[in-house]
């Protein structure tokens, strides 16, 4: 095998797993879609068929004053029944073990009432908690004690307790959060005795032999958190009190220091978990940026942990535990720390699925098993869009052909993977690539395929995914030479000066912004200039593991980025990574100028006015990042020449708004799943 530890069989007091493989706890929002119960016993039934160790539920509060919003789930005596016993259901003939996730949301929680340690308003919600009184907290101590016994009543095999990630329990243990002066408040001692009090008080309920792990905050990554002794000193502590197992947990979310984004190296937090993992005699479970299971494997093999917890790689492929064992490492759809269609939908639409596998969270939505009747099916354009529709399309048994007027497929993938530390996108391609082969589909590189030679190929349907092209703007002197538009710079790789200029402010400009300043292209990160650039303390000695310095790359050019609009720039950015680009880009010295009218360019630079007064940009290179117009030319003349057959628009040759691989993925894979 070529995972020998990830697949070594590990037991939790007398629970044994079959795998070191757990997909960690994550907030689906399936409970507010429609057919919630029937939707989160097939999601979870999806992991489980695909062989995961362990499922770790989403987030489930003790009580009502803990729940997210008034339409959360919680585990109290018989409220919500029906949504425990479908997912205690979705694994019943698997040798998945199935882990219910109690969280208290704290300060975090959405409505008026919340509750924390003491009445300070965390900066990502509105709403100001009130102060638990001692009493209340010895009954919110009883609640995940009974909320555990009733768990194990209804069938689940374990239960974590969230003591991360800033929920109240961990606003108990950090310094910055807890300013009380009662018994759960003041030293170290005090701090601790809420999550300890809440072990030992398990254990008088559930006996000795019933799994229960402890989500610690291994460091967390704000001012005036806890420093690594005390991370330590109450993970030996958490040990005692009867914990079976120790999942590490990393930053707040109101931290400043991303956590799981793609700018994080892989297992970038090894160095938490090993620290835990010296401290304690329980199996220790390390979390955050594991994607791949050679990564997992060598976590494991450097005795940094004893087993990985997966969340939105589980999200990408459901068969990654499978895959892996069966060595069909090529094979598996790799979480690319995106979070467009996972974290970023949770925080605005609080729909959750995956970019680079749609039907996540959206099972039920999608037959399985081959069509009766196979088509013939064209797809022109090899992009994002063209090989999703091709891979479901063949793999349903449709018989496909797929023509690309390049040399290679990508399309805007291409360019993505060219930005520095989105080199995940390579494995996107790759997957997608390999999907191809897989399943048969009749890939035509460097085929320009025109219509007369579609509509004679005798096809019952013929699918354009033929892109889009950048737009071209009407301003005087657009064709000087100074002028490149992003597929100049970023996949021709023209030539850009020193100083530049880049037109449109959107997620390519700041894509290219980023692309320019940071001066290179596809370089992964690593943990060393990571905890450079965000000031991480990885001898854990500092409160909250951060050092407070910071020092990012230096500049390789002056970039001004411009919009004709006066708003603030980058309110199109997904929602949990556009600040991380805009922090990083202002850190690198980008200057924004907006509410421009463009003049003309001339060997000068960039003439324009903002407010009615006149500038010049006396720049090298004019970089136009000012929106694409879908190619759909061939569009036009299939259906003058025969409108007889079906011909379907996906992707940017649909809609050329904003380049958007999670909508033309998600459009290619439902329009393949419903031929």
């Amino acid at each position: 095998m070529k995972f020998p530890r990830l697949f070594a069989p590990l037991s939790l007091g007398k629970l044994s797993l079959p795998n070191r493989i757990v997909m960690g706890a994550m907030h689906t929002a399936i409970d507010h879609l429609d057919r919630p119960y029937e939707r989160i016993r097939a999601f979870y039934r999806a992991r489980a068929d695909g062989e995961v160790g362990m499922i770790i539920t989403g987030g489930v509060s003790p009580n009502a004053q803990g729940r997210f919003d008034s339409h959360s789930p919680s585990m109290t005596s018989e409220m919500d029944s029906e949504w425990h016993r479908a997912i205690v259901d979705s694994v019943q003939g698997t040798s998945t073990r199935i882990c219910l996730q109690l969280l208290h949301a704290g300060r975090y929680a959405e409505f008026a009432d919340c509750v924390a340690p003491s009445a300070l308003r965390a900066r990502i919600n509105r709403y100001t908690p009130r102060a638990l009184s001692t009493q209340e907290v010895w009954q919110t101590i009883d609640d995940y004690a009974r909320s555990t016994e009733i768990a194990r009543d209804f069938g689940y095999h374990a239960v974590e307790v969230m003591g991360s990630e800033g929920y109240l329990i961990n606003e108990f243990t950090a310094p910055a959060t807890n300013h009380r002066s009662d018994e759960f408040g003041g030293d170290l001692e005090g701090r601790m005795r809420f999550p300890i009090e809440i072990l030992k008080a398990i254990r008088q309920r559930v006996g000795a032999d019933f799994p229960v792990i402890y989500r610690i905050s291994a460091v967390d990554l704000v001012e005036n958190g806890m420093p690594g002794d005390e991370v330590l000193e109450l993970a030996r502590r958490v040990e005692q009190a009867g914990a079976s197992a120790i999942n590490i947990g990393v930053g707040w979310h109101e931290a400043t220091v991303p956590t799981i984004a793609h700018v994080v190296p892989r297992a970038g937090w090894h160095y938490a978990a090993r620290a835990v993992r010296t401290a304690v005699t329980v199996p220790v479970i390390a979390s955050n940026r594991i994607n791949d299971p050679q990564v997992a494997e060598d976590l494991l093999a450097a005795g940094d942990a004893d087993l990985v917890a997966l969340a939105r790689p589980m999200l990408a492929d459901p068969d990654f535990a499978r895959k892996s064992r069966l060595d069909q490492v090529g094979q598996i759809n790799t979480c690319i720390a995106c979070n467009q269609a996972c974290l970023d939908g949770y925080f605005t639409t609080r729909s959750v699925s995956c970019l680079v596998n749609p039907k996540a969270c959206r099972e039920i939505e999608f037959t399985t098993g081959r069509v009766p009747r196979p088509l013939r099916l064209a797809v022109v354009g090899g992009g994002a869009a063209g090989m999703a529709f091709a891979g479901e399309a063949a793999e349903r048994g449709h018989v496909v052909r797929l023509f690309e007027a390049a040399d290679r497929l990508g399309g805007q993938l291409l360019m993505a993977k060219e930005i520095p530390e989105k080199t995940e996108f390579n494995e996107m391609l790759r997957y997608f690539s390999q999907r191809l082969v897989d399943t048969g589909v009749d890939v035509r590189l460097q085929t320009l395929a025109r219509a007369a030679e579609l509509l004679s190929g005798e096809y019952d349907a013929i699918i354009l995914a033929t892109g889009v092209e950048p737009r071209r703007l009407e301003i005087p002197g657009i064709d000087h030479p100074k002028v490149l538009d992003y597929v100049d710079v970023l996949l021709r790789k023209r030539a850009v000066g020193r100083r530049v200029a880049i037109i449109g402010a959107g997620g390519i400009g700041f894509d290219v912004a980023e692309y320019l300043l940071a001066g290179g292209s596809g370089k992964a990160p690593t943990l060393e200039g990571f905890a450079t650039e965000y000031g991480l303390d990885l001898a854990m000695e500092r409160p909250g593991g951060i050092t407070g310095a910071r020092q990012g790359h230096a500049p390789q050019r002056e970039v001004t980025l411009l919009q004709r609009k006066s708003d603030s720039f980058g309110k199109g950015l997904g929602a949990t990574t556009g600040w991380i680009l805009r922090d990083r880009l202002q850190r690198l010295g980008m200057r924004t100028l907006g509410g421009v009218n463009y003049q003309r360019i001339d060997d000068d630079g960039l003439h324009l006015s903002v407010a009615g007064q006149p500038q010049l940009l006396a720049v090298d290179t004019i970089v136009i990042c000012a929106g694409q117009d879908s190619q759909r030319g061939l569009a036009g003349e299939l259906a003058a020449a025969s409108p007889a057959i079906p011909v379907h628009l996906i992707g940017g040759a649909d809609v050329a708004s904003e380049l958007d691989a999670k909508r033309a993925i998600a459009q290619a894979v439902r329009l393949a799943a419903s031929l």
